[in-house]
């Protein structure tokens, strides 16, 4: 998505005003965004934090040789990724992402949840992130021209 596409939506009773970055297919809207918090609530804050904060020292593996949840917000590597590497690794889990064998603690949610129900979790978690971050995610997930 284009930084022209980036809309800028009124959020009542969050915080007045967000600019948000659409999953690929539609900039999100404020339903969007209160149905991924309530989706991210419910099946990551458990791992990621309900801050979208992270495990602690998630960049060192632990005593199983696999590496923590990493955090959500702009502090971790999630708006490194394009969308569609997003929405892979959400419905079929890091390690079937990744292959050759990398073990992660990170489960597919594809039994679980819809695309739909995805692109609002990470609708939500963009939701959070700043300007610069949400441009620079976008610019990645962009197809080409």
């Amino acid at each position: 998505m284009s930084r022209a596409a980036l809309a800028v939506l009124p959020l009542v009773g969050l915080a007045g005003w967000l600019i948000v970055a659409g999953t690929g297919t539609a900039p999100a809207d404020s339903a969007q965004i209160f149905e991924g918090r309530a989706l991210y609530a419910e099946t990551c804050a458990a791992c990621h934090g309900a801050d979208l904060e992270g495990q602690p020292d998630w960049r060192r593996p632990g005593p199983d040789g696999r590496l923590p949840a990493p955090p959500h917000d702009a502090s971790g590597h999630t708006w490194h990724h394009p969308d569609d590497m997003l929405l892979r690794i959400t419905r079929l889990g890091t390690a079937a992402v990744v292959g050759n064998g990398y073990e992660s603690n990170m489960p597919g949610f594809a039994d679980r949840l819809g695309d739909a129900q995805i692109e609002a979790v990470l609708a939500y978690i963009k939701s959070t992130w700043p300007e610069e971050l949400r441009e620079h995610q976008a610019e990645i997930s962009a197809p080409p021209d």
